[in-house]
């Protein structure tokens, strides 16, 4: 088992930006991934099978909801702290951290901002430990970009809701103690529901086949006839943009978190890249292989920049959709171009199990997907830049 000796490049001394508490919780996070996580991550991805034993320390990192208010459970923590950890955490794997951002904005989130003080005090505190874990389920087999056209439906039946449909993609959904779901009533409006598991009619069928984001578990979200208590409707907002404030708090983690990717394989590279002999010198003597370690860090440092100004929008109250839509889509097209970069830069040994980036690069192709695809965050940003919407 090769020892975890990564180092985070900082070519823009941007810790100077940071506050004391900011770096407390980013090394915490660092020295526990390096501990639990990456000694054993390459094995489960290989197995495809997410670690279950790692869910306590997560939360004890602050990676359940950390920047949830202390009564509920949570860290009371900053959004430049909530970055640091899931940069920390998809260092070590984009599937653990998607793990991670799930249970922390699209299903503690929505109960924190739109549920009743009852749904707080009965789901956070034992979310943020990791007690119950939750998924989310908004995307459906024939609605992904376009949410809005979601079939999933529920029906007033006097003491309880009655839950029809079937969602798709939906991370943490075999394991799931609980998930938040998106469904119209019968006006067609847009809410959520807490349904739990052990509810009839509730079946979460796992997605095998997968060839990436391996090492994190993905299914399906089956209703059938659920009967849903009416206390378990989130009552604080409803209509599509709901689950998009959730996407917006998931989407802001992701583009901290592939920083962390990029991170690893720039690492990576230039570790291997000053160690590997060829013509009787190191391959980082070579034009063509410093123009890849000097692209790299060059990238990573502007994602840097972009993603700590974020941060502080966020913290402010002033951060955009669309600025995070901007950060997203930049960030993980970063990560993936690096992530193939060093790949090449590693020769064949870049496809084994013995370096991650193999692994990165395969987990990027799911980042680069969910929670608003490149191009769509691409059009997002088109729209509010020009006020035309060209989504259809």
């Amino acid at each position: 088992m090769k020892p975890d000796l990564f180092q985070a490049p900082d070519y823009y001394l941007l810790d100077d930006l940071l506050t004391e508490e900011h770096k407390l919780v980013r090394d915490s996070a660092r020295a526990w991934v390096k501990r639990e996580v990456s000694p054993i991550i390459e094995d489960y991805a290989q197995r495809a099978e997410f670690p279950k034993q790692i869910i306590k320390g997560l939360g004890e990192i602050g990676g359940f909801g950390p920047y949830i208010p202390e009564q509920y459970g949570g860290a009371g923590l900053d959004q430049i702290s909530y970055g640091l950890i899931m940069q920390e955490i998809e260092r070590g794997d984009s599937g653990v951290r998607s793990t991670s951002s799930v249970q922390s904005s699209l299903v503690m989130y929505p109960i924190w901002k739109f549920g009743t003080e009852e749904q707080r005090m009965k789901y956070l505190p034992k979310l943020a430990t990791g007690e119950f874990m939750g998924c989310f389920g908004l995307t459906e087999p024939d609605y992904g970009s376009n949410p809005s056209g979601m079939v999933t439906n529920f029906k007033d039946m006097g003491d309880h809701y009655l839950l029809n449909g079937a969602k798709m993609w939906i991370s943490n959904a075999p394991f799931a103690d609980v998930a938040v779901v998106w469904a119209k009533n019968e006006e067609g409006r847009i809410h959520g529901l807490i349904v739990e598991r052990g509810m009839e009619g509730f079946t979460t069928p796992e997605t095998h086949n997968k060839w990436s984001l391996r090492a994190s578990a993905t299914g399906e979200l089956i209703f059938d006839n659920v009967k849903v208590p009416k206390e378990n409707l989130l009552p604080g907002k409803s209509g599509l943009g709901a689950p998009m404030m959730c996407l917006d708090s998931a989407r802001y983690g992701i583009a901290w978190g592939a920083i962390g990717a990029a991170m690893d394989c720039y690492d990576t590279a230039l570790r291997y890249a000053k160690e590997r002999i060829q013509f009787d010198k190191p391959i980082a003597a070579f034009q063509l292989q410093q123009k890849k370690l000097a692209e790299m860090i060059t990238e990573i440092t502007k994602a840097q920049l972009l993603t700590w100004r974020l941060g502080v929008l966020r913290n402010e109250g002033k951060a955009t959709t669309a600025q995070i839509s901007m950060a997203k889509r930049n960030n993980v097209d970063m990560a993936i171009n690096i992530a193939r970069e060093a790949r090449q830069m590693l020769g064949g040994m870049g496809i084994t199990g013995e370096y991650s980036i193999m692994r990165h690069s395969m987990n990027l192709e799911s980042v680069i997907t969910y929670e608003g695809t490149h191009d769509i965050h691409l059009l997002i940003t088109g729209a509010d830049i020009t006020g035309i919407p060209a989504f259809k």
